[in-house]
């Protein structure tokens, strides 16, 4: 006979172990896109493991190909980057502010993704669904913010969430690889100039 509070000791065991393996997982995703910022995607998997303080075959027992880290990590930092919209939302001074501020953790994103984007055009099926990801996950944030900011007032309302988005986007081309341009100079003039005229 079982008894009920075994039960529930094992259903909360294993649910630290879910939560910790997820934790692991997260810190390795962490340590990979720290990796890939400053060696790119190519970067050897022990230096990977180096920074997340875990053996090789932790990351294969997770990720058995480089092809699954990269789009873990992708997908990754699309999640982080979306989670944040609300709580900017919830915690800036003003709209305006959640949208600057969210418009900066974008472009670290686009900046940052070092070989990424070489990468998600390789001929890996995998990589297919992830620019479907990206827009499905962020273009909803971006519209969050702009509504909000739009309507008490800060900014003008005539803007699209892909319109902007993709003007960003734009203005990070060759950024990483260029050090005399300062990509996140000219996105903030492009945010400064969604002010509305007063």
């Amino acid at each position: 006979m079982v008894n009920d509070s075994d039960e529930g000791g094992a259903g909360r065991a294993a649910r630290s172990k879910r939560a910790d393996a997820r934790r692991n997982k997260e810190t390795l995703l962490d340590a990979a896109a720290a990796v890939f910022v400053t060696s790119g995607v190519d970067a050897p998997v022990r230096a990977i493991a180096a920074e997340a303080g875990v053996g090789l075959g932790t990351i294969y027992r997770h990720f058995p190909t480089r092809a699954d880290l990269i789009i873990a990590v992708y997908r990754h930092q699309v999640d982080a980057c979306a989670e944040a919209g609300p709580a900017l939302l919830a915690t800036s001074a003003t709209p305006y502010a959640a949208l600057g501020r969210w418009i900066h953790l974008f472009v670290d994103f686009l900046v940052t993704k070092h070989g990424l984007a070489t990468a998600l055009q390789s001929e890996d099926a995998g990589f297919d669904t992830l620019h479907a990801y990206f827009l499905d996950r962020l273009v909803p944030v971006c519209t969050q913010l702009l509504e909000a900011a739009a309507a008490s007032g800060e900014i003008r309302s005539d803007l699209e969430a892909y319109e902007l988005m993709r003007g960003v986007g734009n203005l990070c081309i060759g950024a990483e690889s260029d050090p005399r341009y300062d990509a996140r100079r000219l996105v903030d003039l492009l945010v400064a100039g969604l002010r509305r005229p007063h």
